[in-house]
């Protein structure tokens, strides 16, 4: 029995997401391979990071390399479009034919089944979020063997919407929250100084960095009042351009001002670990965004949330924007000072029952640690499917 866990992209912002079931995996008594493989150096370093000591001893580290003629392909595309990613398939299809179970927190090894007809083996997907985006729920969510989710909210909906029987769904919780380990301390904060996090999405159809971003930082300049912790989605700042292929768009996400940078009550930080290890999300009083699924991960403690509807969305009574109801929602920057304030005397009385019950719904906590929820829905899994598993008597049910 071999049971791969695939890291395959440009930042490491995945791989808290699934190592963990792996990590579970192996304390559970299983008797098979587990294999932890990576496709870049950095990502090869989180994962040693996060799974020390397991991976290397228990976990095997499989480092997946590109062809020299994908290379130099790859060099060519990806600063518009991740090449290299798509492309380790391709390359590696010998590692993957090895396995009898693929865990991966993306869609894009589809293309293992689809482009290269690859029966085996069998792909279970964990997700990487709690989020609202339609994109989450979308037919290719239908292609997987088994899909782990975060709560009954994302269960219902990828049933609804992706057409997902509901035995191939297992609730698991967020195996993330297991081994967060939060990297960095906001050494500037005075208590009198709220701390907003400006946390934009990529997608251009989305985000409010691209029309209004600039404002937002603007506002924060002129008001020393609040500190700022300007931290994106980890890719909006990876390429020059950006694209999204849930609706086809591109953008250019541009430069940041010297002002910015200079500003003394503003801290950014467009793709280091602590974007990823819940640092900004655990230090910030509220959370400014639009549709980034991180604000599940804010509301794993209540706090005031304001989200920046840049598009006109008609957003009300869309499941693809639940999280907006966590909050005041305003059009444009102008309204900032209003909502910062209404957010925050607001949110006991209106806002913090609805985020309870927002995260209720879309992340199912229990006394069972998420990753052991995870590692025993696998092992069930691949029982149901005739493969040989073995889990000690101590393995939470």
């Amino acid at each position: 029995m071999r049971v791969g866990f695939l890291f395959n992209h440009d930042q490491i912002h995945q791989v808290a997401h699934s190592l963990p079931i792996a990590m579970a995996l192996a304390g559970s008594g299983f008797d098979g391979e587990i294999l932890a493989a990576t496709t870049t150096d950095r990502l090869a370093r989180e994962v040693m990071r996060l799974g020390a000591p397991l991976v290397g001893t228990r976990i095997e580290h499989v480092p997946l390399t590109l062809k020299p003629s994908s290379a130099r392909l790859a060099r060519y595309i990806n600063p518009v479009a991740p090449a290299a990613k798509i492309l380790a398939y391709h390359d590696n299809l010998d590692f993957f034919r090895s396995l009898d179970v693929l865990v991966v927190a993306e869609k894009a090894s589809l293309v293992l089944r689809k482009k290269y007809g690859l029966n085996r083996p069998l792909l279970v997907h964990t997700r990487h979020g709690a989020g609202d985006r339609a994109i989450g729920f979308d037919r290719h969510s239908a292609g997987f063997d088994h899909v782990f989710c975060s709560g009954a909210k994302i269960r219902e909906r990828l049933m609804r919407e992706a057409g997902i029987p509901g035995d191939a769904i297992s609730v698991v919780g967020y195996p993330k929250f297991d081994i967060a380990r939060p990297s960095f301390q906001l050494m500037t904060q005075i208590p009198a100084r709220p701390v907003v996090l400006y946390n934009p999405h990529l997608s251009p159809h989305l985000s409010s960095w691209y029309r209004h971003g600039r404002e937002v930082l603007d506002f924060f300049v002129d008001n020393d009042d609040y500190q700022l912790i300007f931290a994106p989605h980890v890719m909006l700042f990876e390429r020059p351009f950006v694209v999204t292929i849930d609706r086809l768009r591109i953008d250019r996400p541009g430069r940041l001002d010297e002002r910015y940078l200079r500003s003394p009550n503003i801290h950014i930080d467009l793709g280091s670990r602590a974007c990823s290890d819940m640092s900004y999300t655990m230090a910030a009083d509220i959370y400014l965004g639009d549709a980034s699924s991180q604000v599940y991960e804010f509301l794993y403690k209540p706090r005031p949330c304001l989200f920046l509807n840049s598009h006109g969305l008609a957003w009300e009574n869309n499941p693809n924007f639940a999280h907006w109801n966590a909050g005041p929602v305003i059009a444009q920057p102008s309204s900032m000072a209003e909502g910062l304030t209404r957010a925050r005397t607001s949110h006991a009385s209106t806002y913090r029952p609805v985020q309870e019950e927002l995260l209720a719904s879309s992340i199912d906590l229990s006394d069972v640690p998420s990753s052991q929820r995870a590692a025993q829905a696998l092992l069930q899994f691949m029982d149901r499917r005739g493969l040989r598993t073995r889990a000690s008597s101590g393995m939470a049910a």
